[in-house]
């Protein structure tokens, strides 16, 4: 990532996105322009991995294509509705003055279950208007292993051959530059706009550092190939890149942090086994940084690997790599955001804020729109943006905005913006998904209040009463709602699957019905 952008794409979210879904193969056009004028009251998809701020325009990546707003999330524009993007996952978004990158990606069905399936990237040269496709970074079908001349070194490397297991999980880009982090297909440049990418040349596990001018006796690659002579090397599997300038690049890997100041050609490795203050763990799947004071942060979302002793948290230095601090520890982070001095990490369990260097954090994991009481079902957040006052998160379970002021501290109010169709009338409802499974789901009750008081009941097939969801709730008149249902009754006791009826009394017309399928 380029300091432009310091908001990346989570890694588990996207793999988590894309295995919900089976890819199919296509060929993709050469390009998309963007219609204008195409606008909707909100993001396409509830699934979103990564978001880019560029002046006033926030940039959403998700489960399906990108979203953008140029008013703060009153309206949205699709940019992701056409080719290149078909509706396809987007795993990363990046952009360096007028150039735009993104990562497209989908899973395809093998004898191992679905895999993650890397469908190429889309560039764009005057700020996301127009868009190109361009292939997923791979060697030709028919070669197995090639040296790579490294200073006065021959580096034999395997060469990736498949898109399976070779998304684009982050990408970072420079003036001249763009940079892809793959785990199959490794750290690759390419310095012509895409038409080329080369791969680049990380240490090995059991070196800390090399430069063109060292002797050395390794090979570039991920994973182990006896057949091929090939040894493999963990820090060869990437997972995240940051471009902290056009000549400062720092690479996250499964085997620690790799850090470049010309420009991607010498390297010096930081693991959990240095000695002295080291990082927390050596799968990295995030880096960004910022300044505190006068002092430039490095932050890394450093996640236990293969040492036991290894542990998640965020680590951070303010020496280059020198030593490493630790902070939330035992979280899992997916990326960072920033304004100023404050640091934003999206985890897990929530969305952490800090305002001193990472000494002290405040977090929130249940999240309520302060308007019409709709609760994002889950706490995971994967990406946050600050954009103005406010600050966007992506959560796991749609897309939330919090301002964060002098008047209106962080987290105090939420605005929860959730893709969902729109009722042809007010006197209709439905619930999806449909059928859902309790297990693995929630289901949403999506009506529209034609009066402010609510009562929502679902009934068994029998029309036995299971559960009274709200009585007498208060709702924000004239505008939709979601409910959620956890597929418990009255009890707490998870019903058994069948057919369930649900009662919306709004008002003092006749209620609406509609109903959901539980299958588990």
């Amino acid at each position: 990532m380029h300091p432009a952008n310091v908001f990346k794409g989570s890694l588990f979210a996207v793999v988590l996105l894309l295995l919900c879904t089976t890819a199919y193969a296509q060929e993709l056009p050469k390009s998309f322009r963007l219609s204008a004028g195409e606008t909707d009251d909100r993001p396409l998809s509830n699934s979103a991995v990564d978001l880019l701020v560029r002046t006033d325009t926030l940039w959403v990546a998700g489960g399906k294509g990108i979203d953008m707003t140029t008013d703060n999330g009153a309206s949205w524009m699709h940019v992701g509705d056409s080719a290149p993007f078909d509706l396809e996952d987007i795993a990363a978004l990046e952009a360096y003055g007028s150039t735009f990158w993104a990562s497209l990606a989908g899973a395809e069905d093998t004898d191992d279950g679905a895999l993650p399936r890397g469908l190429g990237l889309a560039v764009s040269t005057d700020n996301g208007v127009t868009w190109t496709h361009v292939p997923q970074p791979k060697e030709a079908e028919d070669m197995s292993v090639y040296d790579i001349i490294y200073g006065r070194n021959s580096i034999p490397t395997l060469a990736v051959t498949t898109d399976i297991n070779n998304i684009t999980y982050d990408i970072a880009v420079t003036k001249d530059a763009v940079f892809t982090a793959s785990f199959a297909g490794g750290l690759r440049k390419s310095t012509d706009g895409g038409a080329n990418f080369t791969p680049v040349v990380l240490p090995p596990d059991f070196l800390d550092a090399i430069a063109p001018g060292d002797s050395l006796n390794f090979e570039l690659s991920p994973v182990s190939r006896p057949d091929l002579g090939l040894r493999e090397s963990l820090n060869h599997r990437v997972f995240s890149v940051h471009a902290m300038s056009d000549d400062t690049i720092w690479v996250g890997t499964a085997g620690g942090i790799n850090l470049s100041t010309d420009g991607g050609i010498s390297w010096k490795k930081f693991s959990f086994d240095d000695p002295g203050d080291a990082i927390s763990g050596n799968f990295v799947v995030a880096i960004g940084d910022n300044t505190i004071g006068g002092t430039r942060y490095v932050w890394a979302s450093t996640i236990n690997a293969l040492n036991t002793l290894e542990f998640r948290a965020v680590s951070y230095t303010t020496d280059m790599g020198e030593s490493w601090s630790t902070t939330l520890r035992g979280e899992f982070t997916h990326n960072f955001g920033f304004r100023g001095d404050v640091v934003y990490a999206p985890t897990n369990s929530g969305i952490y804020r800090s305002d001193d260097g990472g000494r002290s954090w405040i977090g929130f994991s249940r999240f309520v729109d302060s308007k019409n009481r709709q609760v994002a079902a889950e706490p995971n957040c994967y990406a946050a943006a600050p954009l103005g006052d406010d600050v966007w998160v992506a959560n796991s379970d749609g897309l939330m905005r919090t301002t964060d002021n002098m008047e209106s501290f962080f987290g105090t109010s939420w605005t929860i913006l959730r893709a969902a169709q729109a009722l042809p009338s007010a006197d209709e409802a439905y619930a999806y998904p449909n059928p859902f499974s309790p297990d693995d789901e929630v289901c949403r009750i999506h009506y529209h209040a034609t009066d402010p008081s609510v009562s929502i009941r679902i009934y068994d097939f029998a029309m036995l009463p299971v559960r009274t969801l709200i009585r007498n709730a208060t709702r924000v008149q004239g505008i939709e709602h979601d409910e959620i249902w956890d597929g418990k009754n009255d009890n707490g006791t998870r019903v058994a699957n069948g057919v369930y009826y649900i009662e919306i009394e709004n008002g003092s017309g006749d209620p609406r019905w509609t109903k959901v399928i539980v299958l588990q």
